[in-house]
């Protein structure tokens, strides 16, 4: 049988905990897919690039990310991206877009229905 582990980091528990009360709350699937995935290993959440966000997101888009958004790339769009986690570099692209980095529990906050929040992975 297999041993199933915790997730230690206290942060971590937190948002995944008002994510799901989110999503029950509200009736919001998005918010129960993005707690599924931080509550995965670490090995199978692959961090995103700002340069993929380029790619794939729209102009005036709010996207979630479930796990850390890295500073490769270009952004030129304005964005309003919620994460769990953020490099420096990624957030002052974000930001110099005219964007907005959020982390996942503001952005709960902000949509609390998950109404207009597209889910990256």
């Amino acid at each position: 049988m297999a041993v199933r582990r915790r997730k230690e980091n206290p942060e971590l528990v937190r948002t995944v905990v008002e994510l799901r009360k989110a999503a029950k709350a509200h009736a919001a699937p998005v918010w129960r897919s993005v707690a599924d995935r931080l509550e995965r290993p670490r090995h199978q959440v692959l961090p995103l690039n700002v340069g993929q966000l380029e790619r794939v997101a729209e102009a005036g888009e709010t996207v979630a990310i479930a796990g850390k958004l890295l500073g490769e790339g270009r952004l030129a769009k304005q964005l309003t991206v919620g994460a769990f986690g953020f490099t420096e570099g990624a957030r002052g692209k974000i930001v110099a877009a005219g964007g907005a980095a959020l982390t996942l529990r503001d952005l709960i906050r902000s949509h609390p229905d998950g109404t207009g929040v597209r889910l990256l992975a």
